[in-house]
């Protein structure tokens, strides 16, 4: 089985897809033979327009389209409710052969949630899951996106003490829209104080790689 490292953000639309593109992007251009992966995706027509084929398409992986993700929902709302409308419920059996199909095709694999941690991803009668189930049934360390701006020590040290809550290891911190100001250097500062958890990048809009060592950045994959 391959390593592999689970990426969420302190919200929607966060810019999670965009960083997970460039993780993998960066390490492929090194050598890194890196695969990607995504439960469930909600408010995409087809694979290619969804963040999957988005990821695909920038980090010019070649990935096949049925192995970049397992749900596919066209409303764009929180995965639970689409599958709900949708009649498509997420199982645990599909995610678990997906995850080891792509385990088996890569010797790394980037794991993208959908949205924050406790996006719900399933809520009927026969089961209730959220997005950090998904992580403990893959056992992966996770790198927390979040926006370099105003908001962001409130947002991130409440997701990153929920993920300590729930026993879910956390390696790094990803602030992106970074602009370098005053406010967000020490944006920096107080969420390393906060958290104990170093901020391992800054991400500019437009960037198109990312500026960790890459021979760190696998290093952090389990």
């Amino acid at each position: 089985m391959s390593k592999g490292i689970f990426i969420t953000g302190t919200g929607t639309d966060i810019g999670k897809t965009y960083i997970t593109a460039l993780i993998i992007k960066t390490l492929r251009m090194h050598g890194y033979d890196v695969g990607y992966y995504k439960v469930a995706v909600s408010g995409a027509s087809s694979v290619a327009t969804s963040d999957g084929g988005y990821v695909n398409n920038i980090a010019h992986m070649g990935e096949p389209e049925d192995m970049l993700l397992s749900y596919l929902y066209e409303h764009p709302v929180s995965p639970h409710l689409a599958a709900k409308w949708e009649g498509n419920p997420v199982e645990k059996d599909v995610i678990m052969k997906a995850w080891h199909r792509v385990s088996e095709a890569y010797p790394f694999v980037t794991v993208e949630g959908s949205g924050g941690i406790v996006c719900p991803l399933r809520d009927d009668d026969k089961a209730f899951y959220l997005l950090e189930d998904i992580v403990h049934w893959f056992a992966l360390p996770s790198l927390i996106v979040s926006h370099a701006g105003l908001g962001t020590i409130n947002h991130t040290v409440l997701t990153a003490h929920y993920m300590k809550e729930k026993n879910l290891p956390v390696k790094g911190i990803i602030l992106n829209h970074y602009t370098g100001s005053l406010m967000e250097k020490d944006n920096i500062r107080i969420i390393e104080r906060l958290t104990h958890i170093p901020v391992i990048a800054t991400v500019c809009d437009g960037d198109d790689m990312i500026n960790i060592d890459p021979n760190v950045l696998i290093g952090l994959y389990e």
